[in-house]
């Protein structure tokens, strides 16, 4: 099942957890380290599954934040537009698909500051979620990697843009080193000021490994969407798959195991071969045959619609149109004339 819940619903949950968790209980729960006031943990809400987030100030502009969670369904909830810090993410597992990237365990995301779009989160409840996430205010950047009249290198300069320009966003695999940093940071063994520290530690070091990836894309050393000839002939054979199963295409995990790849890569691999996501792709070639059928003149538009796979006549309608700009009865007087 899908839950659909809006950007204030979601946020309403959570205040009303963290209130009632509070009330049921003496202790104060929420602060996991009783050394660290700036250490709060927020309960996921029990409707829509288990687990936390866990918040750390570090200190001014620099914040670290963990989640592990285990959701009962797929939610799909969202973010208005909003002005948004250089950040970055770890997945250890779970998925979740946003705007700009989907990303699994195993891969980080970076975004850099500026106008964070209004967009949709999409995260699936199929295996916990769990990750680090870290944000930094732009003037804490420039004080790390500024050089001497406060200018960052030529590639870093995209990380940070004036408020008014879309910000900047990158996918890639952690390394190994990546991943023992991260777990080193959830797996913290201490507490108070040496906690602050030892965290503060190694967030910086995978910020530098990060920027080192970043200098080495620059020079053109190193390619974070390069695919292997393997994959790209497995993501190919995705693609003939589905358009042999127009009218009863299979789900995406279906279609990935068919192939021999992971959904994750599966998605990125397709978009990044045929520009556009898996559905969308055979959601278009729908349309397109479904142009070509009324086109030739000699069938209708319900049977051109269960030609390429719809049932539903209304909605196939809608989707023609909307590509097309044309309705498809009108497609197909135009060309039997």
């Amino acid at each position: 099942m899908t839950i659909t819940i809006s950007p204030q619903a979601y946020d309403e949950l959570f205040h009303q957890e963290t209130v009632e968790r509070y009330l049921r209980s003496a202790s104060l729960t929420q602060h996991p380290d009783p050394d660290d006031p700036l250490d709060a943990v927020y309960r996921f809400p029990q409707v829509l599954g288990q687990g936390y987030w866990r918040e750390i100030q570090l200190r001014q502009g620099l914040q670290l934040t963990i989640g592990n969670l285990q959701m009962r369904d797929r939610i799909i909830t969202g973010a208005p537009e909003r002005e948004d810090w250089w950040e970055y993410h770890f997945h250890f597992s779970g998925e979740h698909q946003d705007r700009y990237n989907s990303i699994c365990g195993g891969q980080y995301a970076l975004y850099g500051n500026g106008l964070a779009p209004q967009e949709v989160w999409d995260c699936s409840g199929k295996e916990p979620y769990f990750e680090i996430l870290i944000h930094v205010q732009p003037e804490l950047l420039y004080s790390f990697a500024g050089d001497c009249e406060g200018e960052l290198p030529r590639c870093l300069q995209p990380w940070i843009r004036q408020i008014e320009g879309e910000r900047y966003s990158r996918l890639g695999t952690a390394t190994p080193t990546m991943q023992t940093v991260a777990k080193q940071i959830v797996q913290c063994p201490y507490q108070g000021i040496a906690k602050r520290v030892y965290l503060e530690g190694k967030v910086l070091e995978l910020m530098g490994m990060l920027i080192a990836e970043e200098i080495e894309i620059g020079d053109g050393k190193y390619n974070p969407y390069s695919l292997k000839s393997d994959a790209v002939d497995r993501i190919h054979h995705a693609r003939d798959i589905l358009l042999q199963r127009l009218d009863d295409p299979p789900t995406l995990a279906t279609l990935a195991r068919q192939v021999g790849l992971n959904e994750c890569t599966l998605k990125r691999g397709f978009r990044q071969i045929f520009g556009t996501t898996v559905f969308g792709y055979l959601h278009n070639y729908r349309l397109e045959q479904a142009r070509q059928l009324l086109e030739a003149g000699t069938w209708r538009v319900g049977e051109a619609a269960q030609m390429v796979g719809y049932r539903d006549f209304t909605a196939f309608g809608r989707a023609f149109y909307k590509k097309f700009g044309i309705r498809p009865r009108d497609c197909m007087k135009k060309y039997s004339v």
